[in-house]
């Protein structure tokens, strides 16, 4: 069957003018080269699609007009949000007013939590303004409820890539001023009490029983949620448009075993489907869901046929009109990709299929293949690897997602109200996802789960070409004759006679087939102008030197020497040493796109940490810098001050307790004492230790080379002076790994993760001994000798490491 793709070209342009028009830097060439390049890439593939002069005139009009009201929206909300950019680009401290849009989850550290707020009002700097946005919260303490007004004091900073949302935000004090209204407080009641019966459930059940009831994933097994992302499965937890066709599908069923009119039945189900959104919370994935069935339902109120592509096509554009900023979201990006997979790719695969396995095993293969061939592209973007097993194990779990669906979502109605038959309802689809746990840890366990693969533009490229070209080559063709496992006429035979039939009659053919080359035209088109025009932009994925372009915290592979690198702006960095003689730290900075230093900090003066001064100098401004207060040695200290003052670098010796800012991140030293009495190891304990937050709230501590004299008296200085005692996220490990480490500052710290840049070298760093004591609290070791540069990025509630070994 021919599929309606005439809405599509709309659909792609406005999708395309959105992530443009969205942007940072949005001027009149921008704008007017998406106008311009949406007008041919409509008309070249609507005079494919139709040769008739009104059809491409009457949608060139449909584009013209959604890029109207498209730019109209960009315009309006632009003025509105655009104190937000201003103030995150500047690390500014502000009081935020306004909404909880999201259900919060746990923070990625820390006993907090992370939320979203639609802002209407942002006071900063002495003045107040309204402002329309969302802004990703972080906060400690008890998280307000979803529909909640709050009022927070925050140090602001850049979004996250593929959040889209107008800033980030550290909150220091949260207060509530209005509980949510009455519908979205039954809502979140029914919600805590799912949460409340499933409690006594198995470990797997606590977890997917309320994440695929209503998407609440906060208590799911950390070693579960790893299976589910390498096998594919995140969709269980994720709702969207499967779990809408669950619910609108029993729904349905309802409505027939009732016999009600049709009139009737679209009422129960659009009731059904909103009452779900609210219980579920609407994130850009359900909204494109939610839209997409509403499209559907219109159609069938009005009589007409409920077409996949063209509700697909509305919803999408529908939305990003709404809100131009959702193109950059990864979430509604895999949810219309999937969408569109299934209903444009399962039909040809299952057809091809069907000959050798029979048509019902055929379309059950055809979906989780058609999903994953749409959405690995993007999927590289997240994670440069290939699910290799994904397609058996999305087989053998959809059978568990119904009744693990449908019988959560039924004990979320009992809860409240009868809890220990909802705890029975809860206890069988627990049965349901035993099943799928089951799936998702056999086939994360088999070797080769996970295929590496290139990541960034350049990985996805590759990989939608492969795509592509293995989908033409199989799909090319009418169905192959072969075995054939349903009684009756084989099908195989039938689709070729239908073929050929279609083929002998000519002009009915060619509109088919022009169809589907006008509709491969504007994929292409399209996404290779988006893709071209973005660069590595588009998604967190790999600048030029092979590192995520949403990097955090850094520790460059010097070789046997110290460079850290902490994000403080869109291409800025706080940069605490700078490696042994040569360019390896500068050019690390150049790896990651740092073009100014914010504040360069100079632990102290041993060769290792100071000898690539000249090269780092040479490439990008420096604003400040803090260094040891102990010129020792004397002749290293002397050349670094020399090569500062030259550059007109302010310079200023740490002193203990000193604070600052640095575009979006705040720093305190910790300690800046030479040793008393002087001796071998007085340089190293004079280091600066430096406790620093980055704009997206991970809390860094880096200790130079203390000594263990100098670490126990950093222990005695954090507990009366009120400075940050741990748990931290990220340590930078004392003097690369020596033997000479304090386990009383280790279980204070209590690091989540700790770099150790180290190299070839004679000392037999880093010691089996330090590895030991900090892996014993519990911190992941990461070494530059085996990991290369080592970046931490914040992906979905966790940091991330990506290695990139020196070419």
């Amino acid at each position: 069957m021919t599929q309606d793709l005439r809405l599509a070209p709309a659909a792609l342009v406005v999708w395309a003018a959105a992530w443009c028009l969205s942007g940072a830097a949005t001027d009149g060439v921008v704008v007017l080269s998406v106008g311009v390049g949406g007008a041919v890439v409509a008309l070249g593939s609507l005079v494919v699609l139709r040769r008739s002069g009104r059809a491409v005139v009457a949608h060139l009009l449909l584009v013209g007009a959604c890029l109207v009201a498209l730019a109209g929206s960009v315009h309006g909300q632009a003025a509105a949000r655009a104190p937000l950019p201003q103030l995150a680009a500047d690390g500014a401290v502000a009081t935020l007013r306004g909404t909880v849009v999201t259900e919060p989850r746990p923070a990625t550290f820390g006993d907090g939590h992370r939320w979203q707020v639609a802002v209407t009002q942002v006071w900063a700097r002495g003045t107040g303004s309204s402002a329309r946005g969302h802004v990703e919260v972080t906060a400690p303490g008890p998280p307000p409820r979803y529909g909640a007004v709050v009022v927070a004091d925050v140090r602001l900073g850049p979004p996250g890539i593929g959040a889209g949302t107008a800033a980030s935000a550290s909150a220091t004090a949260v207060r509530v001023t209005a509980p949510p209204g009455p519908v979205l407080r039954a809502t979140t009641v029914l919600r805590a009490e799912l949460l409340e019966v499933t409690e006594g459930l198995s470990p797997q059940a606590r977890g997917l029983v309320p994440g695929a009831a209503v998407g609440d994933t906060t208590r799911l097994p950390d070693d579960l949620d790893e299976a589910m992302r390498t096998t594919g499965l995140t969709h269980v937890t994720a709702v969207s448009g499967s779990h809408f066709a669950i619910v609108v599908a029993t729904l349905t069923v309802a409505c027939a075993v009732l016999r009600l009119p049709r009139a009737a039945r679209v009422v129960l189900l659009v009731v059904g489907a909103v009452g779900f959104v609210l219980l579920v919370r609407p994130e850009p994935s359900v909204l494109r869901a939610a839209w997409t069935c509403s499209v559907t339902l219109l159609a069938l109120a009005l009589g007409r046929p409920a077409a996949g592509p063209p509700a697909l096509a509305v919803a999408s554009t529908v939305l990003l009109v709404v809100d131009p900023w959702m193109s950059r979201s990864f979430g509604f990006a895999l949810s219309c990709a999937a969408t569109a997979g299934i209903i444009l790719l399962t039909g040809p695969i299952a057809r091809r299929l069907d000959p050798w396995c029979g048509r019902v095993l055929a379309f059950a293969v055809a979906v989780p293949l058609a999903a994953q061939s749409a959405c690995g592209p993007l999927l590289v973007l997240l994670d440069p690897a290939l699910p290799a097993t994904a397609v058996p194990a999305n087989l053998l779990a959809a059978p568990a997602l119904v009744p693990a669906t449908v019988l959560g979502l039924v004990a979320t109605l009992l809860a409240p109200w009868a809890p220990a038959v909802a705890f029975a309802v809860a206890w069988v689809a627990g049965v349901a996802t035993a099943w799928i746990a089951a799936v998702a840890r056999f086939f994360a366990a088999l070797p080769g789960a996970s295929l590496p693969w290139p990541g960034g533009v350049g990985g996805a490229l590759l990989l939608a070409a492969g795509t592509t070209a293995v989908l033409w080559a199989a799909l090319r063709r009418p169905p192959a004759r072969g075995p054939v496992r349903t009684p009756g006429r084989a099908p195989g035979a039938l689709l070729a006679a239908a073929w050929r039939r279609a083929a002998a009659s000519g002009r009915r053919a060619r509109p088919a087939r022009g169809l589907l080359v006008g509709a491969l035209s504007v994929v292409l088109l399209a996404g290779g102008a988006l893709l071209v025009t973005a660069g590595p932009r588009l998604a967190p994925g790999l600048v030029p030197g092979g590192m995520p372009d949403d990097w955090q915290v850094v520790a460059c592979d010097v070789g046997q020497g110290d460079t850290l690198a902490i994000r403080s702006g869109a291409r800025a960095a706080v940069v605490v040493d700078v490696g042994p003689p040569g360019d390896a730290a500068a050019r690390c900075l150049e790896r990651l796109g740092v073009e100014r230093i914010d504040l360069l900090v100079l632990s102290h003066f041993h060769t290792d940490h100071v000898g690539g001064l000249d090269a780092v100098l040479a490439g990008r401004p420096v604003r400040a810098a803090v260094v040891s207060p102990l010129d020792d040695p004397a002749a290293p200290a002397g050349r670094a001050r020399g090569a500062l003052a030259d550059a007109g670098v302010p310079v200023s010796a740490g002193t203990t307790g000193q604070r600052g800012a640095a575009g979006t991140v705040t720093y305190q030293v910790l300690a800046a004492d030479p040793a008393p009495g002087g001796g071998a190891g007085a340089a190293n304990d004079a280091s600066v230790a430096l406790a620093l937050r980055t704009g997206s709230g991970i809390d860094v501590v880096a200790l130079g080379d203390l000594e263990e004299p100098g670490q126990e008296r950093l222990v005695g200085l954090l507990a009366p002076s009120g400075l940050p005692d741990g748990p931290v996220e990220v340590l930078k490990m004392a003097h690369h790994g020596s033997a000479s480490q304090s386990a009383d500052l280790a279980r204070l710290l209590a690091p989540r993760v700790t770099l150790v840049p180290v190299g070839e070298n004679d000392y037999g760093h880093p010691t089996s001994s330090a590895l030991a004591l900090y892996a014993a609290v519990g911190s992941r070791i990461v070494r530059t000798d085996e990991c290369g540069t080592s970046a931490l990025t914040v992906r979905e509630g966790g940091l991330e490491l990506t290695c990139a070994r020196r070419s």
